[in-house]
């Protein structure tokens, strides 16, 4: 195998497994030529570069999940965005092509069948999106982060995720980690994190918490997002609470916290399941459910909890947060049951996946 397309944007639960993945091919393989492939109009366009993986450009195809204009508008979008995977794959000329799902995927699937390469198809949620459901009908590679993901011909892998997560000891980092961030040492602490764009209810109601939270000696790490705005008034003495827009050491985020408040999607889940934290896992409320899917397992396990997003309250945030922070025992059984839910070898095992097909295309 001497190159290697990978396809996927839009938003991180797409690019993250993408680099990650790009990662393991690159350790095993220093010579591989990995090009990746996205659109314009997601997160793509600055974490790929920054990460120093070439990435080319292809037109967004919107898969409309409704009867009006855009859907109207797919064929003649879908024809012009395929011709241009094609002149990439062209140019490229990878011995595979990998594709993670999103707007960017259809069009790279479709083009590698029309070239005849070899094609693996992953699939990050529970419930699999629209794209992977038509690219899995096109080849036999097809890998699932969660199990029980109705795909045809899928094994199950698990999520490709950051080796700076994968590898995480946090009780040796802790100390780094709440240092880092202003924190106090010896303070129960909880992290509150909505992922790369944040997340508005959990931002409300666990702000609206301060109160309680530091009547309990709870601290708080709260990272809002890029447009969060939260404002907390702390007395002097009490504990921190401490607000940052955005983190990229989550490492030493998930060290310094005791539990987490967040989203599901399926690389946080993942993340936080697989380091051990105890999580409040609170779903994005739109889609097809497939964030409350994602969270299942661990909450089935033991390691979190599951709260809707409209009963995720400011009272239920005060009422709930502080006792489950002061209780260590519940904690401890909680991170030991969310510990052995997810693998954290997905990258290893997406790779495993990617040179047997990449193999089967020589031949």
């Amino acid at each position: 195998m001497r190159r290697v397309l990978l396809a996927g944007g839009g938003t991180a639960g797409h690019t993250s497994p993408l680099l990650a993945t790009a990662d393991a091919l690159r350790r095993r393989h220093p010579e591989l030529e990995i090009t990746c492939l996205g659109t314009a109009r997601g997160l793509e366009t600055t974490l790929i570069p920054a990460a120093g993986y070439p990435l080319e450009l292809v037109s967004p195809v919107p898969l409309s999940r409704t009867v009006n204009a855009d859907l109207f508008r797919t064929p003649a979008r879908l024809r012009t965005s395929v011709r241009e995977a094609v002149q990439v794959l062209d140019r490229v000329r990878p011995d595979v092509v990998v594709g993670f799902g999103g707007y960017v995927s259809v069009p790279a699937y479709l083009a590698a069948r029309r070239r005849h390469l070899p094609l693996v198809v992953h699939e990050g949620n529970a419930l699999a999106g629209i794209a992977n459901k038509l690219g899995a009908r096109l080849t036999h590679h097809v890998a699932t982060s969660f199990p029980g993901t109705r795909l045809p011909h899928a094994v199950v892998t698990g999520l490709p995720i950051r080796r700076m997560i994968a590898t995480l000891d946090r009780a040796a980092l802790r100390a780094e980690g709440r240092a880092a961030f202003g924190l106090e040492p010896d303070l129960p602490t909880l992290l509150v994190t909505g992922g790369s764009q944040g997340a508005l209810r959990l931002n409300t109601s666990v702000s609206a918490a301060a109160d309680a939270l530091a009547e309990a000696g709870v601290q708080v790490l709260h990272v809002v997002g890029p447009k969060g705005d939260v404002s907390v008034a702390r007395g002097p003495g009490g504990p921190p609470y401490v607000i940052e827009q955005y983190v990229d050491r989550m490492d030493l985020a998930y060290a310094a916290a005791d539990a987490v408040v967040c989203r599901a999607g399926s690389n946080t889940v993942t993340e936080v399941a697989g380091v051990g934290l105890p999580a409040v896992f609170v779903p994005l409320p739109i889609g097809n459910g497939e964030q409350a899917l994602n969270a299942r397992p661990v909450v089935d396990a033991g390691g979190a909890l599951l709260v809707a997003d409209a009963a995720f309250s400011p009272e239920w945030a005060a009422r709930q947060l502080p006792a489950l922070l002061r209780d260590t025992d519940r904690l401890a059984a909680m991170s030991q049951a969310a510990a052995g839910v997810m693998p954290l070898d997905g990258d290893e095992r997406l790779a495993d996946l990617i040179e047997a097909a990449a193999g089967e295309g020589d031949r």
